[in-house]
């Protein structure tokens, strides 16, 4: 979204219509409240994004379980839940659009969602924005130190599985990913996120920022993921596997949520 549109005039927009998506916004106000304005930046916190523009308000998006975000014509990798199914309609159209986005530089930006999870909605800023506010710091571009996370979850019972998936406390950390830094950590999902010794903090924050870099390099498209990650494993049946180096893998839940992870590693 910063390559094709920052710096440039939005040309064109297209809304579709959806009382769900738009959270009651009618498409055609969305369209003409953005129309015609030039792109002067683009922020995310999490799985939150929005457009800065030259005038009030700005689009702000939520990509929900399966929103999506792509450049028309350029090279994608696809998401689990677009199964083998063509990306676009017979008009050449991308099924399930929710907005289309045209520069005037002629590159297209087009979010959509086949589940309808996602959200589009018109706010002032992203510091006024409630929905965003009340987000914690990004854990790609803004996690806080070991020392900052140790204050944080000091006396704190509730397991450390939960605590990053908590995005009041840290947004962005999705299932597998707090699962693949846990593992990577040598840390139990279990562990209360009070009893965290700093080093250990620390550990996790390095590999979790590894892991979020490395996710990002390739595009989050998981066959290219390093072939030692539980991702290759975490699944259950006949995805799945009962062994990791030969290091038995359980699935249970654990702060509402499936979990896989290594008790023999996972301390």
């Amino acid at each position: 979204m910063r390559s094709a549109l920052v710096g440039h005039e939005l040309a064109d927009v297209e809304v579709a219509e959806d009382n769900i998506v738009l959270t009651g916004l009618p498409a055609d106000l969305g369209r003409t409240a953005v129309l015609g304005a030039t792109v002067t930046g683009v922020g995310r916190k999490g799985k939150f994004w929005w457009l800065e523009l030259d005038r009030k308000p700005w689009l702000f998006g939520h990509l929900g379980m399966a929103g999506w975000i792509r450049e028309l014509g350029e090279p994608t990798a696809r998401l689990r839940e677009h199964g083998k199914a063509p990306l676009d309609d017979e008009e050449g159209k991308p099924r399930f659009l929710k907005i289309l986005l045209t520069s005037s530089n002629g590159r297209r930006i087009a979010m959509t969602d086949g589940r309808r999870l996602a959200r589009l909605w018109l706010g002032e800023s992203p510091q006024t924005d409630e929905r965003v506010a009340r987000l914690g710091p990004d854990a790609f571009t803004d996690l806080p130190s070991s020392e900052a996370l140790l204050n944080k979850w000091k006396g704190r019972t509730a397991p450390i599985k939960g605590m990053l998936l908590d995005q009041a406390q840290v947004s962005g950390v999705g299932n597998y990913l707090a699962d693949e830094a846990l593992y990577q950590a040598g840390i139990s999902p279990k562990r209360e996120a009070g009893s965290l010794k700093v080093k250990e903090i620390d550990k996790l924050r390095n590999v979790l920022h590894h892991v979020l870099e490395q996710a990002i390099e390739v595009g989050a498209d998981s066959d290219k993921f390093p072939p030692e990650w539980l991702f290759h494993h975490r699944w259950g049946g006949s995805k799945g596997a009962d062994l990791i180096e030969g290091q038995q893998i359980l699935r249970e839940t654990v702060a509402g949520r499936t979990t896989a992870w290594v008790p023999s590693r996972q301390k």
